[in-house]
């Protein structure tokens, strides 16, 4: 299909003026007009573009499945998830496992626990252990982006099956992954890595089974997301990949492996938007730009 050169013309103008995005925002609302709404569409165009946030959460619901496609059924679907979330809150209340001062990620995760009948007794009540750390941090996460806290759970619960019945295979992967780029994009890096012993020791849990929850901060956390859950856990292996080549200088001067992994687990919060920015364009160097027509 030929470019419209009139288009490309009044993208370049929004841009230069300071409006990037106009288009993009025309493009998904006409595709949010559309009923039943094509998830497929949905997906490309967040794996293309920027969600606008005021369609992030309406966007995330429709592709992680707790919306329909059929816009007439949003409504009452709502009304059965608010149902679905007020009964399992009450079961637990009445078995005792939460009340009234149990945090709110505390109440998610043993919902979570039901709802996949994996709930230990109450006299069995352990530590969290790590799987359910990854929880609790997607969940603190979550909570920063989305203030209605059925929504939340929601949210939650979905992203997290999608992440691990999606990508499960593939998270052990993606520190190597990580590696074969790093080399293309800076091997002196990577190998002040390997030389000090800080490669096997790099974040990857938080990195690559977090999606940088308790990394980055939620403004542009939420970038990050827009893309796995539209269908890719590639771009968690540029963002670190991005922050590694952001922090070289600084990294390259550090030579006990444990300062390295120290580091980048508090990394400065206010450059992220340009790191995610850059892992973005990488991401989009090396793996493409989906097609998308509207």
């Amino acid at each position: 299909m030929a470019e419209d050169p009139q288009r490309n013309f009044r993208s370049a103008y929004y841009e230069k003026v300071g409006f990037r995005g106009v288009e993009e925002k025309k493009s998904l609302e006409i595709l949010l007009k559309d009923n039943p709404l094509d998830v497929e569409k949905l997906s490309t165009f967040s794996q293309r573009f920027p969600v606008p946030s005021m369609y992030r959460i309406h966007v995330w619901k429709v592709l992680l499945g707790i919306l329909p496609p059929h816009s007439d059924s949003h409504a009452l679907v709502g009304g059965y998830r608010k149902e679905q979330y007020q009964d399992i809150l009450e079961a637990l209340e009445v078995m005792r496992y939460v009340n009234s001062s149990t945090h709110s990620t505390h109440i998610y995760l043993r919902m979570f626990q039901l709802e996949s009948q994996v709930l230990p007794r109450c006299s069995e009540t352990l530590p969290p252990d790590d799987e359910d750390e990854e929880f609790l941090s997607i969940s603190r996460a979550m909570e920063e982006i989305v203030d209605d806290p059925v929504d939340c759970y929601w949210l939650i619960k979905c992203f997290v099956s999608q992440f691990h019945t999606k990508f499960g295979d593939s998270i052990p992967h993606l520190p190597k992954s990580l590696e074969h780029y790093l080399s293309q994009e800076e091997p002196r890096l990577l190998n002040h890595l390997k030389i000090t012993g800080a490669l096997p020791q790099l974040p990857y849990g938080l990195w690559f089974r977090r999606c940088f929850a308790g990394c980055l901060p939620e403004c542009s956390l939420q970038r990050v997301w827009d893309k796995v859950i539209s269908g890719s856990c590639k771009i968690l292996v540029f963002v670190a990949l991005e922050m590694l080549l952001s922090y070289k200088l600084v990294l390259m001067g550090i030579n006990r492996p444990e300062g390295a992994a120290k580091f980048l687990c508090n990394i400065p919060q206010e450059n992220t938007d340009a790191i995610v920015t850059k892992a973005i364009d990488l991401w989009h160097k090396y793996c493409g730009t989906p097609m998308h027509t509207v």
